[in-house]
């Protein structure tokens, strides 16, 4: 008998078309977790469950997700990622695999996440980035939405800032770094001299892990910073509340992708 190795993928997927990553008793639509455990059962002809790193949830896109699964295929670890792309849909890939120790466990080992928020500030839609922003049309003040962001640096307890839904006892996290960048997208995109008030707001945010929703609401609160309907110093008071009805509003899933994991002692 073949012997069984781990194998680690890396995974970038669109998340518009899927119920999130993580698989489901009943969901309207296809999870990616499902599909990768489809691919691998068509291509070795085993039964498995990848183990993802994060469980993204529906409509939200990663860039660099990361799942386990064990084989005794003897296809080697680092061609899987090209065996297994072909058994999946366009907008789901495997960019990279390989072999790791066999009792790795991608949410057992300690790592930092990096997740993007993006927002189009503009008046209108922009049709090829409909699906991967969320557009404000009020005019955001980025200086207000950072000087309320860097309240979040550090460890706290973030229950003003996750779903009610959320199964975690421990609300404490710690977010090494926030930072809001603003790109202008006016003189990439139009001619026309009038239209200079378009841009893309990202908000990057690192943190040792995030609660359900997190990020999302943590977005949805510095979007009204930015708008003027909330103070910066409010972050603050928010974070102090420890009740979820002192945040702001959960922004929409499209904007946030799952931009990398780094782990800290691997």
């Amino acid at each position: 008998m073949a012997q069984k190795r781990r194998v680690l993928l890396t995974i970038a997927y669109d998340g518009t078309d899927y119920s999130g990553f993580a698989l489901q008793k009943t969901s309207p639509k296809p999870t990616i977790e499902g599909l990768v455990n489809h691919a691998i059962h068509a291509l070795t002809g085993e039964e498995v469950c990848v183990i993802g790193a994060s469980r993204t949830d529906a409509g939200v896109h990663a860039l660099g997700n990361v799942a386990v699964f064990d084989t005794e295929s003897p296809i080697p670890p680092e061609k899987m990622c090209f065996a297994l792309n072909p058994l999946l849909p366009h907008d789901v890939r495997i960019i990279s695999s390989r072999a790791v120790d066999k009792d790795f466990h991608p949410r057992h080992v300690p790592c930092l996440k990096t997740y993007r928020y993006h927002i189009l500030n503009a008046p209108f839609d922009i049709p090829t980035r409909m699906r991967y922003v969320h557009r404000v049309p009020m005019k955001l003040d980025v200086d207000r939405m950072q000087e309320g962001a860097l309240f979040l640096e550090g460890e706290h307890d973030f229950t003003s800032f996750c779903s009610v839904a959320t199964q975690a006892e421990n609300h404490v996290r710690k977010i090494e770094k926030i930072l809001m960048k603003k790109s202008e997208l006016s003189d990439k995109i139009f001619v026309d001299e009038e239209s200079d008030d378009i841009s893309e707001i990202i908000l990057e945010i690192t943190g040792n892990g995030f609660l359900y929703n997190m990020v999302r609401i943590i977005a949805g609160t510095l979007i009204q910073v930015g708008t003027g309907a909330r103070n910066p110093e409010d972050v603050k008071t928010m974070l102090e509340a420890k009740d979820r009805r002192a945040a702001g509003p959960t922004a929409p899933p499209q904007g946030l992708v799952l931009n990398c994991l780094k782990f800290t002692e691997f």
